[in-house]
């Protein structure tokens, strides 16, 4: 495998931070070209991400369904959140969201994928997990559902039908999209995962 600047020094030349969030921020980076020049990228930068296949013992996944606004609409969903409890490993943020969202937790897990969502404007890297052998769960201490959490639906499903719903559209959320499918081929075909802590 090869770096993607093999061949070319992809150099920032200057950066400015146009706008800095509580999840988000924005910056204008100046990147030295490889045919000459320089071209200005805006970059999103974001703290990443984990999602959980969360599969039980009669091969069915858990779905939820949340309110998301940028796109104005309900969108079903794997149970995930954002990296931002400061040094906390990836692993344990899975755990962590698992138990926040669905109550569940896990005796196995496997990481089955990580990928980067928008990497055009994006640096967010989403790893996906794959929990087994759930069991329930309470909430961590302190945690509080509020805003568009209060409206949740929770779903198992067969896998297979989660699959299906991947490809009538149902399912368009990126994570719940390529994790459902990761888990359906890893199901069939016993791929040789990561180690549960690569990122």
């Amino acid at each position: 495998m090869t770096d993607a600047a093999d061949g070319h020094d992809y150099r920032v030349v200057a950066s400015e931070i146009v706008f800095d969030g509580r999840v988000i921020s924005l910056r204008r980076d100046t990147v030295a070209m490889p045919g000459g020049g320089d071209s200005v990228r805006e970059v999103v930068s974001h703290p990443g991400a984990v999602a959980v296949v969360a599969l039980d013992d009669d091969g069915r996944v858990v779905l939820l369904r949340q309110y998301r606004h940028p796109v104005g609409r309900y969108l079903w969903e794997l149970p995930a959140g954002l990296r931002d409890a400061d040094g906390e490993p990836p692993l344990e943020t899975a755990k962590r969201e698992l138990a926040e969202e669905v109550l569940l937790a896990a005796e196995r897990w496997s990481l089955l994928t990580t990928t980067y969502n928008s990497p055009g404007f994006s640096d967010e890297l989403v790893l996906v997990y794959l929990a087994e052998g759930l069991t329930d769960a309470l909430r961590p201490d302190g945690f509080v559902v509020e805003h568009e959490e209060l409206d949740m639906t929770i779903e198992r499903v067969p896998l297979a039908d989660a699959v299906q719903r991947v490809f009538d559209g149902d399912i368009r959320n990126a994570s719940a999209v390529v994790g459902i499918l990761a888990a359906a081929q890893a199901r069939a075909s016993a791929p040789r995962l990561r180690d549960v802590d690569a990122g």
